[in-house]
């Protein structure tokens, strides 16, 4: 079983959500249980899954937790796009936000890839 402490992509994914964490915690108490709970959900998803894919047995099989992920990153991006739209943040907070979620999708292809090549 692969320990996913070790990779470099939790790690950032890891950090990721205490940051999300931060800046939601400043959106509006009316989105408690809309886009701040979305957001969150969606970041803590990412290294969730790689976390759940560590304890599959197959590289296919944590290449498709892999993939989750990747889908997990993009919500992420569309859910910073609009707290930012909504006057929820600002631009200037997002910007890291997005370029970590950037090196964090790259990592997470680069993962699957050779998951998949493996096979």
């Amino acid at each position: 079983m692969r320990d996913y402490k070790k990779y470099d992509t939790w790690k950032i994914a890891h950090e990721l959500v205490r940051e999300i964490y931060i800046i939601s915690e400043n959106f509006p108490k009316s989105e408690l249980f809309g886009l701040t709970s979305q957001i969150r959900r969606a970041a803590v998803s990412i290294p969730t899954n790689i976390a759940e894919g560590c304890g599959r047995s197959t590289d296919k099989e944590f290449a498709r937790f892999i993939e989750i992920s990747i889908g997990s990153t993009n919500e992420t991006e569309y859910l910073l796009l609009l707290s930012c739209d909504l006057g929820f943040t600002s631009e200037d907070k997002i910007t890291d936000l997005n370029a970590t979620l950037n090196l964090t999708r790259q990592k997470l292809i680069q993962l699957r890839k050779k998951l998949l090549n493996n096979n």
